[in-house]
């Protein structure tokens, strides 16, 4: 029964973004000063300093700084707040939008923090249709969204390469588009929202999916061509995402640092041409060292809001059996689900 689930919700998602993502508008190191920072309680709400853990010792677990404040300084404020400071020839990996849609990340949210590294912008090419399944539509896409101010690298415009999934079950090794290799540090900024597959795209997805050749986004749907039936069971789906995440982990080390930005919280992703506005209040930047306790703690946000229209966003969750990715991002030893959540608000 869930094999047929999973099939279905694939196989409407990529109707969706094939059909609608063709329409719409023209083609698409330094450490926080410890004085500003607030202990939050992990379900949301600023709280006294001594609800600050998601669970553990606090010398145990992951810190996530968080921000309030959906401003270029705020990104800022949280990148500082990590203490690892990008360094040579730096990767900003981001969605830029599908033709048609509204809610990517602005550009404007992100310039101050991408000129100061001197960063590219990264992605990789799509497996569905859409006004992104090739370089030079994938470039003009971008450039109509207003990514214009840095470099634009589709990473698997020249093929692809293979890094291994150490202790990997469902796949041995993530297929990536070739350009990967010309980086030594990367930035991922993810637009957190829902997802019509995962249930939720945050990190996970922004860097498993996102970095992914063609070829390897099939590998991640269980397709070699999109012609063929996507069959892959939705756990295996997600065991697949949290492989691809490992590898690229695994292989950067202490030269990634992961950002996760609530806003526009749709429940559909960028890559839909006709994605459903948000119906949940912005919530603010959140930044860690750690990808699962970020994507934790940025499902933990959701279910926090007082806004009740969270209610859309959680049911896309639950239906697709989101928070699975986590549970198997943990069990690969990608990063734990405990967190000590930090505001950098002062």
């Amino acid at each position: 029964m869930r094999k047929k689930l999973h099939i279905l919700l694939v196989s409407l998602f990529f109707l969706t973004c094939c059909v609608y993502g063709s329409l719409g508008a023209e083609d698409e190191g330094i450490i926080q000063d410890q004085q500003s920072t607030t202990n939050l309680s992990f379900i949301g709400e600023v709280s006294e300093p001594d609800s600050q853990l998601s669970g553990g010792n606090a010398q145990d677990v992951p810190t996530v700084y968080m921000t309030k404040n959906i401003t270029p300084e705020g990104l800022m404020s949280v990148y500082k707040a990590l203490g690892r400071e990008a360094t040579g020839k730096v990767a900003i990996k981001l969605h830029m939008g599908e033709l048609g849609n509204t809610n990517y990340l602005s550009p404007d949210l992100i310039k101050d923090l991408v000129l100061s590294v001197n960063g590219t912008f990264v992605d990789s090419n799509t497996f569905y249709g859409g006004a992104r399944n090739n370089t030079p539509m994938h470039l003009q896409v971008a450039k109509d969204h207003g990514f214009t101010y840095a470099p634009v690298d589709i990473l698997d415009t020249d093929g692809e390469i293979s890094l291994p999934i150490n202790g990997g079950i469902q796949q041995k090794e993530a297929i990536l588009g070739s350009h990967y290799k010309n980086y030594d540090f990367i930035i991922s900024i993810a637009h957190f929202k829902g997802h019509a597959i995962a249930g939720f795209g945050g990190t996970f997805k922004n860097l498993a999916i996102g970095l992914a050749s063609v070829k390897g986004k099939g590998k991640v749907h269980g397709a070699e061509t999109l012609a063929d039936a996507f069959i892959t069971p939705q756990p295996e789906f997600l065991e697949n995402v949290a492989e691809y995440t490992k590898a690229v982990a695994d292989d950067k080390g202490d030269k990634i640092v992961y950002i996760n930005v609530l806003n526009n919280l749709s429940v559909d992703c960028d890559c839909d041409g006709r994605a459903h506005k948000a119906e949940l209040a912005d919530i603010g930047i959140l930044a860690s060292l750690d990808p699962v306790a970020l994507d934790k703690a940025s499902v933990d946000q959701i279910y926090a809001s007082p806004d009740e229209g969270k209610k859309h966003l959680i049911e896309r969750i639950e239906a697709r059996n989101g928070t699975l990715v986590l549970d198997d991002a943990e069990k690969l030893g990608v990063g734990s689900q405990q967190y000590n959540l930090v505001s950098v608000d002062g």
